[in-house]
């Protein structure tokens, strides 16, 4: 999605402090989420991505500072309200035992049924569309238990897709998928995106699919954004000898044109090489 003009910033960080007991993981980040557009959150281990990603989705509150949906903090907004218009998959999350690949899908339905509202065909329908769009339909009746870690892993992006959320936060979706299933990953976020408008927000590893599928670019180091904006302008030597202490070169990746980090390391084996 590429609109002439910028949409006005929904999710927003200020001033944002997070951290475990005494212990400060994001210290200070102030962080404009690009409304309809894909975000990639990426940076070395311990840098603080898994833990914004949660404070961005209310599973965290800020020592210090605020995040804000719509201008309003996150935490003086009903629960249910939030969860209309944001979702998030955690990194580990974690099925109840027994529970079906379709049971556990519908349950992205919750944030839509009040008090006296029945299951009905929107909801009905929602999940259907998660669970074909993810190659999950012929495993419904599955328990989650039964499943690959892969499978598994796309049961719990099909639960956020039925959740139809306007933002869709994403730790490391990636995640026990080979090399195949997570270009087709993230393929369809990128679709449900340019389809659908969905604002996305993710923390990836790999930095050349990183660089690929993001619109706008974060790079993390030390609980600090080092760098923020289209990964053309910020992925450089520089920035990466700072954020992952990696010698590298970046090319232009061939198929897409984005940054492509070839890592320079010990083991040269091109005879020759000026590198």
């Amino acid at each position: 999605m590429n609109p002439q003009t910028p949409a006005p910033t929904r999710l927003r960080a200020r001033g944002v402090h997070l951290g475990y007991g005494e212990h400060t993981v994001v210290d200070g980040v102030d962080l404009d989420v690009p409304t309809g557009r894909v975000t990639v959150i990426v940076g070395a281990n311990g840098s603080g991505k898994s833990t914004l990603l949660r404070g961005l989705g209310r599973l965290m509150r800020p020592t210090r500072g605020s995040v804000e949906l719509d201008g309003v903090d996150l935490y003086r907004r009903p629960p249910r309200e939030v969860a209309r218009v944001l979702g998030l998959l955690p990194q580990h999350p974690i099925a109840p035992e027994g529970i079906t690949v379709a049971a556990l899908v519908a349950r992205g339905r919750h944030p839509h049924r009040g008090a006296f509202r029945r299951w009905d065909s929107t909801d009905a329908d929602a999940v259907a569309t998660a669970l074909a769009r993810t190659d999950l339909a012929e495993l419904a009746d599955r328990r989650v238990e039964e499943l690959s870690g892969g499978q598994r892993q796309r049961v719990w992006v099909a639960m956020a897709l039925a959740q139809e959320p306007e933002l869709l936060l994403l730790d490391e979706p990636t995640t026990y998928l080979d090399l195949a299933h997570q270009v087709d990953l993230l393929d369809l976020l990128a679709e449900l995106n340019a389809e659908r408008g969905t604002t996305v927000v993710m923390v990836l590893h790999e930095l050349a699919l990183a660089a690929r599928y993001a619109d706008h670019l974060v790079v993390l180091h030390r609980g600090r954004v080092l760098r923020a904006g289209p990964p053309g302008e910020v992925l450089d030597a520089a920035c990466l000898a700072e954020a992952f202490g990696l010698e590298a070169r970046v090319l232009e990746d061939p198929v897409s044109g984005t940054p492509l980090v070839v890592p320079i390391g010990r083991r040269r084996v091109r005879i020759g090489s000026p590198y």
